[in-house]
């Protein structure tokens, strides 16, 4: 009988009943303790990269949140330079140009006869103008010689928000012809503000200008002009 028992074998026999015991020799049988790990307080072992990482899925998701809740500062529209430079430089060609043809028209031209350029369409005439442009208003020569002083002082105070290259070059004709034209007004006979302006250009049917009529219009009209299209002295464009 008990021969029989040890060939069989019986379910009381300690190694069969209980996987996972230790053995003799206190090793535990051979595919048990992997089972027990999996059973056991550890868990299940994650996966790489799974949920409760260090790995690239877990960091991915995170940055892409933050990056998709953070809203981008917005970028401020750069307006450019200033164009002060290019307002004063404008001023001064127009001036410039303005003062020497006055000093060779006086010169060459004042108690001589008229130079005659494109038949009698276009003459150089040499004249004394208390008045305005086109010798209108001879009789305010100080209230004029007022406002373009006031024209000077305004436009340079705008410089200082000038942005706009067309606007630079308009105002810059402006100021140009204003000076030439005060600078008569000051340094002429008969007297300080009441100096008569010299002009010297005489189309035909037409009133006798100078450069710095001519200077004084063509930025008036390049004003005109930006202003119907929206453009502001600052860059600035308004669109209907």
């Amino acid at each position: 009988m008990a021969e029989a028992e040890r060939i069989i074998g019986t379910p009381d026999t300690p190694d069969a009943a209980r996987p996972g015991q230790e053995g003799p020799g206190g090793n535990t049988a051979p595919g048990r303790r992997s089972e027990a790990g999996s059973a056991g307080t550890d868990g299940p072992a994650a996966p790489a990269g799974g949920p409760g990482t260090d790995g690239p899925a877990a960091d991915g998701p995170a940055e892409a949140t933050g990056a998709a809740g953070q809203s981008p500062a917005p970028a401020e529209r750069p307006r450019g330079r200033r164009r002060i430079a290019v307002l004063f430089s404008v001023a001064a060609f127009a001036y410039a140009l303005d003062l020497i043809s006055k000093l060779i028209v006086v010169a060459k031209l004042e108690n001589h006869a008229p130079v005659r350029i494109l038949g009698d369409w276009l003459r150089l005439e040499a004249i004394r103008n208390a008045g305005a442009a086109f010798s209108f208003g001879e009789a305010y020569t100080v209230i004029f010689t007022v406002i373009a002083a006031a024209v000077i002082v305004v436009i340079t105070r705008l410089a200082r928000k000038l942005y706009s290259l067309p606007w630079a070059i308009a105002l810059g004709l402006l100021l140009g012809g204003a000076l030439g034209n005060l600078t008569d007004r000051i340094f002429r006979a008969p007297g300080v503000f009441e100096g008569a302006v010299v002009d010297f250009i005489a189309p035909k049917h037409f009133a006798v200008f100078n450069l710095a009529d001519s200077a004084i219009v063509c930025g008036g009209i390049l004003i005109v002009l930006l202003s119907f299209r929206g453009l502001d002295p600052d860059g600035t464009v308004h669109r209907d």
